[in-house]
């Protein structure tokens, strides 16, 4: 196959870049997102080759010691110039021992940016650490916030991280941090163990002064694949980032996991049994929204099961799915530090046709609310091969409400009890919405369950919310899992989401 003149180019400058951690301080080389791809491209062909870890000190820091080690401010990237961000470093060590290198990108040139230890102050708790290889620049940063103007003229806010493998986060205005976003998911969940990618490598663009958006590019490297990414993010009362993605498979990937979402979710109204707590709730989110290539509109409850499950959501071209957080009251936690009310949902809208697979979630036992237990994420029906290029495009939404508008009433709460005759008694309440305005006489009610009978269910008023709670009963006898189906309907057309649960023993 003969190559072009452009590939050649890029493939060159890809390689000048795979040496770029050794290049003196403020040297550049030539940079646009195609470089990022052929280094990708370029790693697949060759055996994974795991990082070099920090000095051993560094990776012995105890928690309280990592915790005393902090970026200044006035040490920012950009700091003191007219670009429209400034950007923080997190150091490495403890849960990070393999650091990541930066880039600043201006115009189309990529400078290094070498790890500064004197950007950090610390207390004397911290031990003094190895300076070699920081004042070299061979050992790197753990990750990175960006900061802008979003509230307050001439203050920067923070609004993104990106740090450890490939995760990162963001939230809207008045927001807390909660669940957070991966570049790639590979085998979460399955017996043989999950694997996780990293990004190993970024590249910030410099913003112009008054610029809305930051541009991140990021290589992303694994064992059985490597990436290269673009971010555009935009912050906002919703941050959005446009996210690229260029995969290439070094081996076959049966289970893989494209825009991938990781939450905690310990326990609500549907079961607290395990849990001897002040609180009503404990998650930073509280659902699986999807809306499938249908355009059916569906809503599963999180669980915190006591054995792993996960369930799959069959669909072709899906138009979005995301995890959210409706409980937004305070007196839904009551909880005055975590502030779990405040913390963002993601939705996750495809772009192109995503062709068949699954919307996955997967939910894993947890007894503590410092776990992440929540998985979801699209698995496309046909495994990449060996050597198979992927490129996608998504868009990710940060935020309190979902951006698109299914124009249906949405389900507010659900709970779930024991009955005293015997079998269990479910309530969901559904948001106030003009579609109840004829009361609930007028709607149909769509109760269901391949693995228990059901009760026909009553529809009433909910004098507190404004809207209707749905209750009905099912006796799973035996079973040890029963799945639940209900929608409300009306003239034969939807008039809710589409409820789904599984209740488990």
């Amino acid at each position: 196959m003969s190559m072009t003149r452009r590939a050649f180019l890029a493939s060159s400058t890809a390689l000048a870049l795979s040496a770029a951690s050794t290049r003196p301080a403020g040297a550049g080389i030539g940079f646009d997102h195609n470089t990022v791809v052929m280094l990708a491209q370029d790693m697949a062909a060759r055996d994974y080759a795991p990082r070099p870890k920090v000095p051993q000190d560094w990776q012995d820091l105890t928690y309280e010691q990592y915790k005393s080690i902090w970026f200044r401010h006035d040490a920012a990237l950009w700091r003191g110039t007219d670009a429209s961000y400034n950007v923080d470093f997190f150091h490495p060590g403890l849960y990070f021992p393999q650091a990541i290198h930066i880039d600043t990108v201006t115009g189309s040139t990529a400078t290094p940016v070498p790890f500064d230890l004197s950007a950090f102050d610390r207390t004397d708790k911290v031990p003094e650490l190895t300076q070699d290889s920081a004042q070299n620049g061979a050992m790197g940063y753990s990750g990175f916030r960006l900061r802008t103007e979003l509230t307050e003229p001439g203050h920067k806010n923070e609004f993104c991280v990106f740090q450890g493998a490939s995760y990162f986060r963001a939230i809207g205005f008045d927001q807390s941090y909660g669940l957070s976003a991966r570049g790639l998911a590979l085998k979460t969940g399955d017996p043989m163990g999950e694997e996780f990618p990293d990004f190993t490598r970024f590249w910030l663009e410099r913003p112009a002064p008054g610029q809305r958006n930051m541009i991140v590019h990021a290589l992303l490297d694994s064992p059985s694949v490597t990436g290269a990414y673009r971010f555009d993010i935009t912050p906002g009362v919703n941050c959005v980032m446009d996210v690229s993605a260029t995969l290439f498979a070094r081996t076959e990937l049966g289970h893989i996991g494209l825009g991938p979402l990781t939450s905690m979710f310990l326990f609500d109204s549907t079961d607290r049994t395990r849990f001897d707590d002040f609180r009503p709730a404990v998650h930073d989110s509280d659902g699986l929204l999807m809306q499938n290539g249908a355009g059916e509109v569906l809503w599963r409850p999180l669980a915190n099961p006591k054995h792993l499950q996960v369930s799959s959501f069959v669909d072709e071209a899906p138009r979005g799915f995301g995890l959210m957080q409706r409980a937004r009251k305070l007196s839904d936690f009551a909880d005055l530090e975590a502030l779990y009310h405040r913390r963002p949902g993601v939705w996750v809208e495809p772009k192109g046709d995503w062709g068949k697979g699954a919307v996955t979630l997967v939910e894993i036992p947890a007894d503590q609310e410092i776990y992440d237990n929540i998985v979801a994420y699209w698995r496309p029906k046909t495994p990449l091969t060996a050597g198979q290029r992927l490129d996608l495009g998504y868009r990710l939404t940060w935020g309190a409400d979902v951006p698109v508008q299914t124009g249906l009433p949405q389900v507010h709460n659900t709970s779930i009890g024991a009955r005293r005759s015997g079998g269990r008694i479910v309530a969901i309440d559904f948001q106030a919405h003009e579609m109840f305005a004829d009361g609930p006489d007028a709607l149909d009610i769509r109760v269901s369950s391949p693995h228990a009978k059901t009760s026909d269910g009553v529809l009433q008023r909910n004098p507190e919310t404004g809207g209707l709670r749905l209750a009905f009963r099912f006796d799973p006898g035996k079973r040890q899992m029963v799945e639940l189906r209900a929608q409300l309907r009306r003239d034969g057309a939807a008039a809710s989401e589409v409820w789904l649960y599984r209740w488990t023993a």
